[in-house]
């Protein structure tokens, strides 16, 4: 199993950075996807960036050109640098990984426990 530690996250004001991280440990052969999903109060969960083992990213529309996610395979960790903040960014943000475990090609996915980002107007 994958356990995720998400750090970063706060408060800032509109306008303002802030920047995520994601550390991934356990018993794993290989985390295929990693990622960010957000969830504002009263609202689904909802995807903000993922990246795969080979770089390859994804966006959601609404943070294309403002956010930025990376990774560090080596470190087994996920990045998230959000710039330009708008007060819709608000949300309890969670790491999640896709792995596959040590014996046998399932895939499985693990979720940290979401880190709060509040952006005032």
């Amino acid at each position: 199993q994958v356990r995720l530690v998400e750090s970063g996250g706060g408060s800032v004001q509109a306008g303002g950075s802030l920047a995520l991280s994601c550390v991934a440990s356990g018993s794993f052969r290989l985390i295929s996807s990693m990622g960010w999903y957000r969830q504002a109060t009263g609202k689904q969960r909802e995807l903000v960036a993922t990246i795969t083992s080979d770089g390859s990213t994804n966006y959601a529309d609404s943070v294309k050109g403002r956010f930025t996610v990376s990774r560090d395979n080596a470190k087994n960790t996920v990045y998230l640098q959000m710039n330009s903040l708008k007060a819709e960014d608000t949300a309890a943000y969670y790491c999640n990984a896709d792995y596959i475990i040590v014996y046998g090609m399932s895939i499985k996915s693990s979720w940290g426990q979401g880190t709060q980002v509040t952006v005032s107007s």
